[in-house]
């Protein structure tokens, strides 16, 4: 079954309820930040799994996505907390649904990745990987990996035998790791320009 958005005199078809309904479902876990206790952070990744492997979008799809994302820009007013969107189905059947307008945004930019033909992936700020997981995400090899974890440099904890990394502490350290280098970058150009190497 197909679904539309309407917003206003514009109607935006998309690929089916299912991918309207995996991004729906998974808007507030990536923007919504409470605070779990161990128990309540437990079963909130056993719900949400993060092996989902993204698929690249199919011409059509990248097509459809970015006159979607236009669209949905168009309409989008950033003074309001919340947006209010109407669901069609192929019966003609609609539903007034409103989202905050942090989700609306994060709509909009997954649609514009996919436009340019990208996967994409969402996880919960508060999720818990695997160490290959971490690893891909790095994009290091899961030996260098174990090793930042065992110099302490990426906080993790076990459960039974294995690691779990949770998602903020691993893009902490990557946002802490691309400053540095591009710090470094900066140093090193600024070294070359004054020995007149062209840079």
């Amino acid at each position: 079954m197909a679904v539309k958005l309407e917003l206003g005199n514009e109607k935006i078809s998309f690929i089916s309820i299912d991918s309207f309904a995996s991004i729906v479902y998974a808007l507030p876990k990536v923007i919504a930040t409470p605070k779990y206790n161990d128990t309540t952070t437990q079963r909130h990744n056993d719900n949400m799994s993060t092996n989902v492997k993204p698929e690249l979008p199919s011409e059509s799809e990248a097509t459809l996505a970015r006159e979607s994302s236009r669209l949905l820009s168009f309409f989008l007013s950033t003074k309001d907390e919340a947006q209010s969107i109407r669901v069609i189905d192929q019966t003609g059947e609609h539903e007034p649904v409103k989202i905050p307008t942090t989700a609306y945004k994060l709509l909009i930019n997954i649609l514009s990745e996919m436009a340019q033909g990208n996967a994409v992936s969402l996880i919960p700020v508060h999720a818990e990987l695997t160490t290959q997981e971490a690893a891909d995400i790095l994009n290091v090899s899961r030996p260098f990996l174990i090793k930042l974890l065992d110099e302490k440099m990426i906080p993790f904890h076990k459960v039974g035998t294995h690691r779990r990394v949770r998602y903020r502490d691993l893009i902490d350290y990557k946002s802490k790791i691309d400053q540095e280098r591009d710090k470094a970058l900066d140093e090193l150009t600024a070294q070359a320009q004054e020995l007149n190497m062209g840079y």
